[in-house]
């Protein structure tokens, strides 16, 4: 059975994650506010990051800066 949510991102009903796809605090809100579909939005958009800015996912700053895109991305559209 699939879990529907209010997806915050798409503004609309949507499945739910099956789990929580990123740790801590900010896993739990994207757990409980972004769907499949939108979650689906943002690895394409991590990707093109992570290729156009040459971003080392090893390096702490990178992910730190991966993060920051992500939580802009995600929840200031």
């Amino acid at each position: 059975m699939c879990r529907i949510i209010f997806c915050t991102f798409l503004k609309e009903k949507s499945e739910g994650q099956d789990f929580q796809v990123y740790p801590g605090t900010l896993g739990k809100k994207i757990y409980n506010e972004i769907s499949k579909k939108a979650w689906e939005k943002w690895i394409v958009q991590q990707t093109i990051l992570i290729n156009e800015n040459k971003l080392n996912m090893f390096n702490l700053e990178d992910r730190k800066k991966i993060e920051k895109h992500m939580t802009l991305f995600l929840f200031k559209k």
